[in-house]
């Protein structure tokens, strides 16, 4: 483990997290609360973003794999794990795994969902 590489994911973790939160603050007095509108604009804009670094980190930007570490999986990660599962779906479709790619996206959106789902049953069974 590279302790470096740690820290820079806690660090982008922490900013992308403080992003999030007035994101979705920001959007419910915008928008307000009746559709989930923060959400829905955190993950297409964070899905924007991981894909805006990634191209620049192909074409343009040679930064150190900390700094890569650091906007990708910190940043975007504590912003949006959704920027995180449209990049592994486009990955997949890049390698010509099409089928693996729309497996992936259905069952991570359907598992999610359905695990949830299980936790709140469960929850509530509790005594």
């Amino acid at each position: 483990m590279n302790i470096q590489y740690i820290l820079a994911v806690a660090a982008g973790g922490a900013l992308g997290a403080v992003l999030r939160y007035l994101v979705a603050i920001g959007s419910g007095r915008a928008f307000g609360t009746d559709f989930p509108w923060g959400t829905l604009i955190i993950n297409v804009t964070g899905s924007f973003l991981i894909g805006v670094f990634t191209a620049l980190f192909a074409t343009r930007w040679n930064l150190p794999q900390a700094a890569r570490i650091f906007l990708t999986v910190g940043i975007c990660g504590g912003y949006t794990t959704f920027s995180t599962f449209s990049l592994d779906a486009w990955y997949l479709i890049e390698r010509g795994q099409t089928v693996a790619s729309a497996v992936y996206m259905i069952a991570s959106v359907v598992l999610s969902v359905g695990a949830l789902i299980a936790a709140l049953q469960l929850v509530r069974a509790l005594p």
